[in-house]
């Protein structure tokens, strides 16, 4: 199978690509730019979708897969909730700008200054806009949403398994611990709300769910609805908070005047289903970093489209860009506009290998249909560290046919030498254009030697 070449310049594509907005801006009979909402699942499954194969009951974002586009091939840029965060809102890998792992209650850091996210892009071309759900991109102050591009937030500060809990409106603690059981309601209200005050003018909603992370927890008008346990009930909550949003839309006549994406920040935890696919949060396998993506915008987007090319969290951004007309940030893009997916125009992007990071270790890269696998954690996620500590060890690079063969079981390394020598070759390029220390870990992790096993194939040790 051929590998396709990369573009030589990302931003100047960018740019070209962004001339696709006239048709999705004023020109097309809209009297100004559209309204953006964004919603994600935490900890959310790509086969947890009912129009994914998931036997939970979503009605709703299956009708909005079928008034639009559903995705098949789009991955986060991290298995883990703080870099995947990050990536959807700069349009950036997080491994740039030292936001490679989890943020905890106790860091002083968070996302830097220096990025720039949707919010503020869209606040620049006029924009109103809000946050509703979780943020986990840093707690302290000057690391929330108020100070990185929104004008409202209402929600909790990181994940609901973290410190205190707070229910935080803007930088006001409101209710501590918050109520877990009416958390998916009070969010939806708040959006909704938000929706009715906005109206008026331009508005960026974004909206990242708690659920179904874990303490599961739902309304007494959802628990115990689904078949599937409390994880069914949060998620049946989540498609239900989905139809409230687009029905008030309808209410404030925007429904055509709105792009809505749904997506989930990367894979299932503990419960929740992959889909079908090898791995979970936390591993780079598919079922860590392919999610649900689905768009919606009536007489942009057609009705009823599957698109199975390649796409990620990287791309939402410049594809906010291009269809807003907001002008791009400084800082180079990995993302790629989507519009010709979404329209339907072109069924793939010509772009780079993607790269998959899991902390600060690169572990993977994608080109076309290949992904190759070039190391790994020695311990599954999330369980005690062997007693040598967490390594990132080499092995002996896999190779799979992610379009044929999804579930990552076949190994074709050894059939397609020059698939993996080039896939190698773009990962060591790449790497050189990100900090020291990302360009450190992955100069260490090449570099391990162990005794008497052939140089480049390190078998990765049992499972603690």
């Amino acid at each position: 199978m051929s590998i396709i070449n990369p573009i030589a310049d990302r931003r100047s594509f960018l740019l070209t690509a962004a001339g696709a907005a006239a048709y999705a801006r004023p020109a097309r009979g809209r009297s100004r730019a559209p309204n953006i909402v964004l919603i994600a699942g935490d900890d959310l499954g790509y086969g947890d979708v009912g129009c994914y194969g998931s036997s939970i009951g979503t009605p709703n974002l299956d009708q909005m897969a079928q008034d639009g586009v559903r995705f098949t091939q789009f991955n986060s840029a991290s298995p883990v909730c703080s870099p995947a965060r990050a990536a959807i809102l700069t349009g950036r890998y997080p491994n740039r700008y030292g936001i490679p792992r989890v943020l905890d209650t106790t860091d002083t850091y968070g996302l830097p200054d220096t990025e720039t996210t949707i919010a503020q892009m869209l606040k620049g071309a006029g924009y109103r806009t809000m946050c509703v759900g979780k943020w986990h991109l840093g707690s302290l102050p000057q690391y929330l949403p108020t100070n990185r591009g929104f004008d409202e937030f209402y929600g909790i500060p990181y994940s609901i398994d973290q410190g205190t809990r707070p229910l935080m409106h803007n930088l006001d603690i409101i209710e501590q611990p918050a109520n877990l059981d009416n958390l998916t309601q009070r969010y939806t209200q708040t959006a909704v709300d938000f929706v009715g005050r906005a109206k008026d003018s331009p508005f960026f909603l974004y909206m990242p769910h708690s659920f179904p992370h874990i303490p599961l927890a739902a309304s007494s008008a959802f628990k115990g609805r689904s078949w599937q346990g409390l994880y069914g009930d949060a998620v049946q909550e989540i498609d239900w908070s989905v139809g409230q949003v687009l029905a008030s839309l309808q209410t404030a006549g925007l429904d055509s005047q709105t792009l809505v994406m749904f997506t989930s920040d990367h894979g299932p935890w503990y419960q929740g289903s992959p889909g079908g696919l090898r791995g979970r949060k936390g591993e780079t396998f598919e079922g860590g970093v392919r999610v649900p993506f689905i768009a919606r915008y009536p007489g942009f987007i057609p009705g009823g489209q599957v698109c199975r090319g390649f796409a990620a969290s990287l791309d939402i951004l410049p594809t906010v860009a291009a269809v807003t007309g907001a002008p791009l940030p400084r800082n180079p893009l990995d993302g790629l506009d989507l519009s010709p997916l979404l329209t339907g125009q072109q069924s793939d992007l010509t772009r780079e290998a993607f790269l998959y990071f899991n902390d600060v270790y690169l572990q993977a890269a994608r080109q076309g249909s290949w992904k190759l696998h070039a190391s790994r954690f020695n311990m599954h996620a999330f369980t005690q560290p062997p007693a040598c500590g967490r390594l990132n060890l080499p092995i002996c690079p896999e190779l799979y046919d992610v379009v044929a063969d999804a579930d990552e079981s076949h190994d074709r390394a050894d059939r397609n030498p020059a698939v993996v020598a080039d896939l190698k070759g773009r990962m060591a390029q790449q790497i050189q254009t990100f900090p020291s220390d990302i360009v450190a870990a992955w100069q260490a992790t090449m570099g391990l030697q162990v005794s008497g096993t052939p140089a480049g194939c390190f078998p990765v040790p049992p499972q603690s």
